[in-house]
């Protein structure tokens, strides 16, 4: 299907359910390949805190792929043909990594495999960068926050029973096969790599509406500069990108520090990672409903001192090291993040599709995507390099607390339309949680009440007409 210069609302409609197709299955691809399993992966492959950061930092390094991408895509403006070839290529390289434990040498597997994972990320900057200026002219303005949070609720319900399962099957590889504890994550990769090519083919089957026709190719310099000489985009660069550094500055070593500095097992590192995306799941939509009501960066006054806050809740567990209330505590913070990381990067991701000028989505997303993942690049790795020297995490969490404080603050010189004061959204987030709180009783009361399950004083009401109403909750 080529390009069209104006898509009809069904065409719109399918290429959006196609979106949220590709991005389940990118989800399942990213959480078998990435995150907690990745930076395992590496530690039985030897890697040190220095490696761990590195590999946080590789993907937002390889964003220097943005740069010449905006060439790429403005001088060819087939956004889906790029996006397409990017990404398949990109995702082959997963399938050269679950080779890599049987093919190489051990001594050798862990620089091969960094180098597998450069070359993915590197591509993969290529095919995002088209792809989300794609999306920018697919996707209506007036709906961007209920559709990606939509997108991102479905996505995370995918990722929660596919890292528990996975968790739970390296647990099983590692008991049953002691001796060849890498061929389970290399089954890990192979079936990301199945899941990434599926992606791919939902990529395919995107509707692209025609790019805006320009008279002449801008010269690459002034492509370049357009994005600063906007002051309001200006400014939310670099908002995003001393947000970025401040956050990866401690977020990529969470695992290392669940793993290493409490003590605990994947397993219960992936149930904790799983519960504190159930409460990812259970915000998105609240989160989503206020920056289409108010705005982008309502949400970040909110949600981001919370995420901080979460931080300040790290740094404090040195304080119970060894003490019962370690793991209820770790617990709470987990849906403390959860809840909080739902509106930061459902906002952080939209804010930049809304403020970007129609026609010139390409160079601005790319400038603003260059910058905070060379934050984010930066960050784990002076994070890794000072670890050496450092004995434990507490001061990572509270520097991160303190430049995220500041990151905060700049992002009160960005300018976004519908924007209120943080207090009306924290009070609408509150009423939101006191509703769904009440919801679910009535919900629960209904179900025990269909049951007989009621108490007779109860059922005696609900005879009178009292309990009636709940069975009228919305669904």
């Amino acid at each position: 299907m080529g390009c069209t210069n104006a898509l009809s609302e069904k065409e719109v409609q399918r290429g959006l359910r196609n979106v949220i197709g590709d991005g389940l299955a990118t989800q399942v691809m990213s959480t078998l390949t990435g995150s907690v399993f990745l930076v395992a992966f590496a530690l039985a492959l030897g890697a040190s805190d220095l490696i761990i950061g590195l590999l946080a930092a590789i993907p937002p390094l390889s964003g220097i792929m943005q740069i010449p991408t905006i060439y790429l895509v403005e001088r060819f403006r087939t956004r889906r043909s790029i996006t397409m070839i990017a990404s398949a290529l990109s995702r082959a390289f997963l399938l050269l990594i679950a080779c890599i434990p049987f093919i190489v040498p051990f001594n050798l597997a862990l620089p091969i495999v960094l180098a597998a994972l450069v070359l993915n990320s590197l591509l993969a900057n290529v095919g995002g960068c088209s792809f989300n200026s794609w999306m920018h002219d697919l996707v209506p303005q007036a709906s961007l926050g209920r559709f990606f949070s939509k997108k991102m609720l479905l996505s995370t319900a995918v990722a929660i029973p596919t890292a528990l399962t996975a968790g739970y099957f390296l647990d099983w590889w590692k008991g049953s096969f002691p001796d060849l504890e890498l061929g389970g994550y290399a089954i890990l990769f192979a079936c990301g790599f199945i899941a990434g090519m599926l992606g791919v083919l939902q990529i395919s089957r995107i509707p692209e509406p025609r790019m805006t026709s320009a008279e002449k190719m801008p010269k690459f310099g002034e492509l370049l500069k357009q994005p600063f000489q906007d002051a309001n985009f200006k400014n939310l660069i670099w908002f995003l990108t001393s947000w970025n550094f401040a956050v990866n500055l401690a977020l990529p070593f969470l695992t290392v520090y669940m793993l290493r500095g409490l003590g605990m097992d994947m397993t219960m590192v992936v149930m904790l990672t799983a519960l504190q995306q159930l409460t990812m799941v259970a915000f998105f939509k609240v989160w989503g409903s206020l920056s289409d009501k108010y705005s982008n960066k309502s949400v970040l006054r909110v949600s981001g001192p919370l995420l901080l806050g979460s931080f300040a809740l790290w740094a404090s567990l040195s304080m119970f090291k060894g003490s019962p209330l370690i793991l209820p505590m770790v617990g709470g913070i987990h849906m403390l993040w959860g809840m909080s990381t739902a509106g930061v990067n459902l906002a952080t991701s939209n804010i930049g599709l809304k403020l970007a000028p129609h026609g010139k989505a390409t160079s601005y997303l790319a400038s603003s995507s260059l910058f905070t993942q060379l934050a984010a690049a930066t960050s784990p790795l002076l994070g890794g390099m000072l670890s050496q020297y450092f004995e434990g995490w507490t001061l990572f969490f509270v520097v991160a607390f303190v430049l995220g404080m500041f990151a905060l603050h700049r992002l009160t010189k960005v300018k976004e339309q519908g924007e209120v004061h943080e207090k009306v959204v924290a009070r609408e987030l509150v009423a939101e949680m006191k509703h769904s709180v009440s919801l679910s009783r009535l919900k629960t009361a209904a179900v025990m009440a269909a049951a007989g399950l009621v108490a007779p004083s109860a059922r005696r009401r609900r005879n009178r007409g009292e309990l009636l109403p709940i069975f009228f909750f919305r669904r």
